[in-house]
């Protein structure tokens, strides 16, 4: 395999000659942001056609996107919220990101006393932010921490991610009082 891959080497590099190379390298072309005689406006870059998409953008349910057409991140998920759809959360959260954030997502993890320079933090701290900008984090990563819109491709699981994070925001904050009559009399049931 290996002489294959050496011959199939040499007879490519064979086929084109130095002087070739050197003509693909110094072609004629515009280069971004330089002016252009040919085009009537001077510019060499030119606006896309209406309805182009970006290749590196993957076109999705507009009603599923994070931003407003202003830019602003949603304020609420919208996903309706269901059991399936918290379950769904947890799995995706308690795989990917419970190793830094903890289970609880309050930064308490091995991982996280582990990061000595920045270590992940707690999530409860930012329950003051719209969804939009959790499902973006989620997306997208956000300083140290990665993306994982390639580990969660769909966007409604994603969204069940910040669903599942908002869950325990509330989980970490709630009173008894909170609770309907029938779960605080078994919560006050159970030993402590």
């Amino acid at each position: 395999m290996r002489t294959f891959l050496v011959i199939a080497a040499i007879l490519f590099s064979a086929g084109c000659t130095n002087e070739e190379l050197q003509r693909m390298v110094e072609q004629p072309k515009y280069l971004p942001y330089t002016a252009s005689d040919f085009f009537e406006d001077g510019r060499s870059m030119r606006t896309p056609p209406p309805g182009t998409v970006p290749r590196e953008r993957h076109p999705t349910n507009p009603a599923l996107e994070p931003r407003l057409a202003n830019g602003n991140y949603v304020d609420r998920n919208p996903v309706p919220l269901t059991a399936a759809m918290l379950r769904t959360g947890r799995k995706h959260f308690e795989i990917l990101c419970a190793a830094c954030h903890g289970l609880l997502g309050d930064g308490n993890s091995v991982v996280a006393r582990k990061m000595s320079l920045r270590a992940p933090p707690s999530l409860h701290g930012f329950a003051d932010r719209p969804d939009g900008f959790f499902f973006d984090i989620v997306s997208q990563g956000y300083g140290v921490m990665p993306g994982y819109a390639n580990e969660i491709p769909g966007p409604e699981d994603r969204w069940a991610v910040v669903a599942y994070v908002r869950a325990l925001q509330l989980s970490q904050t709630a009173r008894l009082d909170d609770a309907p009559a029938d779960i605080q009399a078994k919560l006050l049931k159970e030993p402590r």
